[in-house]
């Protein structure tokens, strides 16, 4: 087993992408990487090695935010949103920085799942691989979820248009 500094080193980058694909907030999601870490240290003796180091930290840090979650319920924000450029797809638009919320508020209407796997895939960047290894499916279920998830986003957005 390597050092847990040097699992830090190697992990904590995919760690604060995972949760800031979920919190949409920088500061939260550094604290939660720091909390993740620490419940890594704890049960580590826990890591039976079946999975690799990341999707096992990725696991910790999608617990340790439903208890931040538990601990902390938010209000859901009501300031309006911005338009999107109808000529991006939803996830150019994300990674744009164009029309944003709009996107973000379009995607709390979709199923749990598919919304996880679409923050996973554009605001996380993982690959459909470690999106899969994540939410313990197949890579295949990874694609043909966010491929679902944007098709219906697209559509959300047309009809918007009219």
């Amino acid at each position: 087993m390597q050092s847990m500094d040097k699992i830090y080193q190697e992990h904590s980058e995919t760690v604060y992408r995972y949760l800031l694909s979920l919190t949409r907030d920088d500061s939260l999601s550094e604290e939660l990487t720091q909390e993740t870490f620490y419940q890594a240290v704890r049960s580590i003796n826990r890591y039976d090695g079946k999975c690799k180091v990341s999707t096992w930290l990725c696991g910790i840090a999608k617990n340790v935010l439903r208890t931040y979650r538990r601990k902390n319920p938010v209000m859901e924000d009501t300031e309006g949103c911005l338009v999107p450029d109808p000529n991006l797809s939803p996830e150019e638009s994300v990674l744009s920085g164009d029309g944003e919320m709009a996107i973000m508020k379009k995607m709390q209407v979709l199923p749990g799942d598919t919304r996880e796997v679409m923050y996973l895939r554009i605001l996380g960047e993982l690959s459909f691989r470690q999106i899969g290894e994540i939410l313990n499916h197949t890579e295949n279920w990874a694609r043909v979820t966010y491929y679902r998830g944007r098709e219906k986003l697209k559509k959300e957005m047309k009809e918007d248009e009219r």
